[in-house]
């Protein structure tokens, strides 16, 4: 071997990402809030906390993916709104514990740069921070030659915000009495998807563009769709209403995650059948024929989020949820636990 080697040679291409750290750039300008200092580009974001408003300041943080719905973003070649679920999941985790979010990270790792998926990515990125009102200040771009498939690549996410310590929601207030409200997913949200995909294209051996009439449109529409930011609805509950408890329902379904702030002396009665349920979930419950337990443990069922609220506060977190443009339902409410009986029961 005579000539000399580059790192291009061996399939990473250093001008390439430059160039595309421009984009980057003019893209986390759009998501910019007070707080951010410098630009994209160092070797850390930076961002000034603003405690004046805080007696005692509190970090909150969380990180995610988006897990296998990543492989409908390759067979369809769409790859915009599945940065809105990557904020999603991170920003909806720490919103729930009473969270402002302010900053956000991001990790894109490809096997060779594609500029215009890795845009578009980022655009969603982008678009996802800017509704949540949280800056994108970071992140890592990497080029891992040979260990993806061309037009793969895997997504993950930081995000961190702050409340004050006395408003930290923890459960710690849920009481008997208190009602349920569940407010509506747009749909699968980002959990599930190796069954999905298991259903949709091992046992039904739909293609990604197969129309389904049940869903009223193609079957990789419908399993795009992006998870919802709730970050607006939490803070507004928050500032004006008593809230006890705030739930994300992500994976393990309204079973598992409600449980998770529920003090172990009380037990929860929800009603089916309280709540609209999108058509995904009975199409996938009768496609898979899959049990209404394990439909509860693995799916959100329609629900992106539960509030645990006082009785007498329901119907005002109703009317407030509504007047956002979201559902809203009161879908059970918190009993007393007697013994070891199981925490939560179905109606």
């Amino acid at each position: 071997m005579t000539d000399s080697l580059t790192y291009a040679d061996a399939g990473v291409d250093i001008d390439k990402a430059d160039t595309f750290i421009k984009t980057v750039k003019a893209l986390a300008k759009k998501t910019r809030r007070s707080g951010v200092m410098g630009e994209i580009g160092g070797f850390g974001g930076l961002f000034s906390l603003n405690t004046a408003h805080y007696e005692k300041p509190v970090l909150v943080s969380s990180t995610d993916g988006v897990g296998t719905k990543l492989k409908i973003a390759f067979m369809t070649g769409i790859h915009g709104t599945i940065g809105i679920d990557l904020v999603a999941m991170c920003v909806n985790d720490i919103a729930v514990q009473g969270a402002k979010p302010l900053f956000f990270l991001d990790y894109l790792s490809m096997g060779k740069l594609e500029p215009k998926i890795a845009t578009d990515i980022i655009t969603g990125i982008s678009e996802g921070c800017q509704k949540a009102h949280c800056a994108l200040i970071g992140g890592e771009t990497a080029e891992m030659p040979g260990f993806y498939n061309k037009g793969e690549y895997d997504l993950a996410g930081f995000a961190v915000g702050m409340v004050d310590n006395n408003k930290i929601v923890d459960g710690s207030e849920i009481h008997v009495g208190n009602r349920l409200i569940g407010i509506a997913s747009s749909g699968l949200h980002s959990n599930g998807y190796s069954l999905v995909r298991k259903i949709c294209f091992d046992v039904l051996k739909l293609k990604i563009d197969t129309h389904v009439d049940e869903l009223g449109r193609t079957i990789g529409e419908e399993l795009l769709t992006p998870t919802i930011i709730y970050a607006d609805i939490i803070h507004s509950l928050l500032r004006d209403l008593p809230i006890h408890g705030l739930a994300h329902i992500t994976g393990g379904g309204l079973a598992d995650n409600i449980i998770r702030i529920i003090p172990t002396s009380c037990k929860l009665i929800i009603q089916n059948g309280s709540w609209d349920l999108p058509p995904i979930f009975p199409y996938l419950q009768q496609a898979g024929k899959i049990s209404d337990r394990e439909m509860m443990r693995t799916f959100n069922n329609g629900i992106g989020l539960v509030a645990v609220v006082p009785e007498k506060g329901a119907q005002e977190v109703l009317e407030r949820v509504r007047a956002m443009n979201a559902k809203a339902f009161i879908i059970g409410e918190v009993t007393e636990r007697k013994g070891d009986e199981s925490q939560i029961k179905w109606a």
